[in-house]
C-alpha cells in the first residue's frame, strides 16, 4: 500500500512533517519519504488533507469490570476495587461469563474508534479471566498485552511472617504464564517479600501497582517498615503503575531498575487521591506512559487522557509543560517501556496508526499540531484507525 501526500509526527520525537509519501508492506512501514511511486498492482491512495499519527498505546487497562460502570461513586478506593473485598471483585464474581465478554468487547470497540491500537490489561480471574479475554479478542483487530493473575492474596500477618508462595498455586502460576504475556500484581501490600521474589523468577512481563495512595503507602510502613514501592522493586517489575505517591527517592530507584511507570492521572483522580507529579518523575529519569485505567471509573479514551493530565499539571504547579511530551506518553513511550516495534511512525516500525482530519471542525487551523492532538482532537477528528497496515475502522 502506497499513502501519498499526507502530514505526518514522524520518529521518536513526533516531529511535524508537512508532505510525505509512505509505503506499508508486509505489516510495517517500508519507506517513508517524498514523491515515492507505487509498484505494479500497488495500492495507492492519497491523503491530502490527513494528519498521520502513531496509534495510542493505552499502557494500563482493566476491561473486566465494563459491566461496573460508575457504581458506588462515593467509595473508597479499597471499597470499590481492592482485589479481596472492593465491590469490583463481587461484581466479577457474580456476573455470568458471557455478560462480562459481551461488555469487554463493547469496550475494545470503544477503544478501536477511539485510535487505540494496543491495550495492557490487569487480567483478573486466574487461568478463566484470561481465556475470556482471549475468546472477546479473538474476532476483534485489536492488538493487547494481557497480564494474568493468581488469584492469592495474603493478609498483613501473612506478610509480616514472610510466608511463602503456596505449592499448590505453583501449577495454576504455571498454566497461567503459557496462556497470556506475563503477570499483573494487584500491589506489594497484598504480597509478602518471598511471594514477590517467587514470582521475580517468572520470565515474562512482570508488572505492579504502586504508591497509588496514600493509605497504601503508609500501609506498607505499617506492616513491613518498608516502602511500598521498595517492596514492590523485590518483583523485579519491567514497569510500575501509577506511583502517584512515590517519594523523590523511590523514584530515583525506579529509574534506574525498571522501563518506567504507566501514570493513570484520571483515575487517581475520579477516586479523589490526587494526580501524579509528572515533572518530579522525569527529572528522577522515568520514562513516562500513560493508561486509563479501570473501565468502572473512566471511559477507555486516550485523547481525555491526555488533555486532563496536560491542562491540571500546569494548573496544579503553575509551569507550561510541552503537549509533545505528553503525546509521547500516549505513544512512542508506551512503544519503549513494552520493548515493541510500536507507537512510533518510522522504517521497520509496525504500521499502526491513526488518520486525523487536519480539516476537522475543532482542528483548523491547525498551528501547533502537537497541542491540536492533546487538547482538541477526539474521537469526531478520526477519518481511519490502521493496525498492522490494515485498515480497520473508518477509511481514506
Amino acid at each position: 500500500m502506497l499513502i501519498k501526500n499526507l502530514s505526518i509526527l514522524s520518529g521518536q520525537e513526533l516531529n511535524f512533517v508537512s508532505n510525505t509519501n509512505i509505503k506499508i508492506q508486509n505489516n510495517i512501514f517500508k519507506k517513508i519519504q517524498p514523491n515515492i511511486r507505487p509498484s505494479v498492482k500497488e495500492e495507492s491512495i492519497d491523503c491530502e488533507g490527513l494528519l498521520l499519527i502513531p496509534g495510542f498505546i493505552n499502557a494500563h487497562t482493566h476491561i473486566g469490570d465494563s459491566i461496573g460502570k460508575d457504581v458506588f461513586l462515593n467509595n473508597s478506593v479499597d471499597k470499590r476495587i481492592h482485589p479481596v473485598f472492593g465491590v469490583k471483585s463481587k461484581i466479577l464474581k457474580n456476573t455470568s461469563q458471557e455478560n462480562l465478554a459481551n461488555f469487554m468487547k463493547s469496550t475494545c470497540h470503544s477503544m478501536i474508534k477511539k485510535g487505540i491500537t494496543t491495550f495492557v490489561d490487569f487480567r483478573e480471574g486466574g487461568l478463566n479471566g484470561v481465556a475470556l479475554l482471549k475468546k472477546v479478542l479473538s474476532n476483534v483487530p485489536l492488538r493487547s498485552i494481557i497480564l494474568g493473575r493468581v488469584e492469592f492474596y495474603q493478609k498483613p500477618n501473612e506478610i509480616r511472617k514472610n510466608l511463602p508462595f503456596p505449592s499448590e498455586k505453583i501449577k495454576d502460576l504455571s498454566k497461567l504464564l503459557k496462556k497470556c504475556d506475563g503477570i499483573g500484581i494487584s500491589g506489594a501490600n497484598e504480597n509478602s517479600t518471598s511471594v514477590l521474589n517467587y514470582y521475580s523468577k517468572t520470565t515474562k512481563l512482570r508488572v505492579i501497582h504502586s504508591s497509588e495512595t496514600k493509605q497504601s503507602v503508609s500501609t506498607s510502613k505499617k506492616i513491613t517498615k518498608k516502602s511500598e514501592t521498595v517492596r514492590a522493586l523485590f518483583l523485579k517489575p519491567h514497569f510500575l503503575i501509577h506511583m502517584t505517591f512515590a517519594s523523590k527517592s523511590d523514584l530515583s530507584v525506579v529509574a534506574k531498575r525498571t522501563r518506567g511507570i504507566v501514570i493513570c492521572p484520571r483515575a487517581n483522580s475520579s477516586l479523589a487521591e490526587g494526580i501524579p507529579d509528572i515533572e518530579l518523575m522525569q527529572k528522577a529519569g522515568c520514562t513516562l506512559a500513560l493508561g486509563t485505567d479501570n473501565v468502572m471509573i473512566n471511559s477507555p479514551d486516550m485523547f481525555r487522557e491526555m488533555d486532563f493530565l496536560w491542562k491540571v499539571t500546569m494548573g496544579i504547579h503553575k509551569k507550561r509543560i510541552d503537549p509533545k511530551e505528553i503525546l509521547k506518553m500516549a505513544t512512542v513511550n508506551g512503544g519503549k517501556i513494552l520493548k515493541k516495534n510500536i507507537g512510533v511512525i518510522e522504517i521497520g516500525k509496525i504500521a499502526d496508526c491513526i488518520f486525523l482530519d487536519k480539516h476537522a471542525l475543532d482542528l483548523e487551523p491547525m498551528h501547533n499540531p502537537h497541542a491540536s492532538i492533546v487538547h482538541r482532537a477526539s474521537e469526531s477528528t478520526i477519518k481511519a484507525v490502521m493496525i498492522g497496515g490494515k485498515i480497520i475502522h473508518g477509511k481514506i
